[in-house]
């Protein structure tokens, strides 16, 4: 296969395979995804070859980011899109609680998109200043 790309295409490819391969295994710790690692190596491979040799290092024999990539400021792009999923997702578990719950469909479509609203906008000004658990009860 071959594929056509500007350096400045590459390297916006280079920042989207580590962006996916950090979603994908992150978490995993042994049970990694390997083929996934595979993937980000032969591509932070040619990167070294194509004249970016600071993007790739050699750890325990493989090709991988390197720390100067790592710390160029892609976990910045990661953790705002972590941080957004986090808001959302609990925006949405906050919504369903307060409706106890209930399957959605047309008929509480738009009161749990509403309290959702309501949520992300509190969520916005405050962050989660004003989330309370009330420890006594645990």
């Amino acid at each position: 296969m071959k594929l056509e790309l500007t350096k400045k295409e590459f390297r916006r490819l280079l920042d989207m395979v580590y962006i996916g391969n950090w979603i994908l295994n992150s978490t995993r710790g042994e049970d990694r995804f390997k083929d996934y690692d595979r993937v980000e190596s032969l591509l932070f491979q040619r990167a070294a070859e194509e004249g970016m040799p600071s993007l790739a290092e050699l750890y325990r024999g493989e090709i991988v980011p390197s720390r100067a990539f790592v710390d160029g400021g892609i976990h910045e792009a990661i953790m705002e899109y972590e941080n957004n999923v986090f808001f959302e997702i609990l925006a949405e578990d906050l919504a369903r609680r307060d409706m106890d719950d209930p399957p959605i469909d047309e008929s509480n479509y738009q009161e749990l998109a509403t309290r959702i609203d309501a949520y992300i906008s509190e969520f916005e000004e405050h962050g989660t200043d004003n989330i309370l658990v009330d420890a006594d009860g645990l």
